[in-house]
């Protein structure tokens, strides 16, 4: 939430991008929300965001389980590493960058992923920089294509003060950006009809069929 996983999965806040920006990185069509709620006389920032990307559900399903690679698509995260696995929870720190205006600051967090195979992965915040932070991925197939629907929830409230309303545009932008470089990052992964098709085609040129 922040980068939400900001932080992945997950956490971390920087400028949303320009227009320009947004036209290079080619994001598949996004939706996202963010509202300042007052929950049990907390404020916090309810965040929801979707898209639809052409990436098989096992393929979307692999990549944001693959935890220790986070870094590699998701904005301002330094570094991303399990700690435990135990069934289908996961403990996993993560290291990177919230910027505010014209501030920044390193952000530490541990959080405990709760896999659901090929429906959802739930965060919660453990212990780090936050006051509060949960969110929740989850993946829809989409029959018609092969793709995926990729749907993001959370709710947060970060440790330093964020201003009312400026603070919700704020935190739009961030959550675009991290949402939007996500998105980008799965649409390229191989969808369920081109792998049928490679899969033809190596099974063809092998003599023999091969598993997807």
């Amino acid at each position: 939430m922040k980068r939400l996983l900001l932080l992945l999965l997950i956490g971390f806040t920087a400028p949303a991008p320009s227009m320009a920006q947004a036209s290079r990185l080619d994001v598949p069509k996004l939706e996202v929300s963010v509202n300042r709620v007052n929950v049990d006389a907390v404020h916090m920032y309810e965040v929801n965001a979707s898209g639809t990307v052409q990436a098989s559900l096992p393929a979307v399903w692999r990549t944001l389980t693959s935890y220790d690679r986070m870094e590699e698509f998701v904005p301002d995260m330094a570094s991303c590493r399990v700690l435990s696995r135990n069934g289908n929870e996961v403990i996993i720190e993560q290291f990177g960058t919230a910027r505010f205006l014209f501030m920044s600051r390193s952000i530490h967090l541990i959080v405990r992923a709760t896999e659901q195979p090929m429906q959802a992965i739930d965060i919660a915040l453990i212990s780090g920089d936050m006051k509060h932070y949960e969110a929740r991925w989850e993946l829809v197939p989409v029959p018609e294509t092969g793709g995926t629907r990729v749907l993001y929830t959370g709710r947060l409230v970060p440790n330093f003060y964020v201003p009312g309303i400026l603070g919700t545009n704020i935190i739009r932008g961030d959550i675009e950006r991290m949402m939007g470089a996500v998105l980008a990052h799965l649409d390229k992964l191989p969808s369920s009809t081109r792998q049928s098709a490679e899969t033809a085609r190596a099974g063809h040129g092998m003599g023999s069929p091969q598993t997807p």
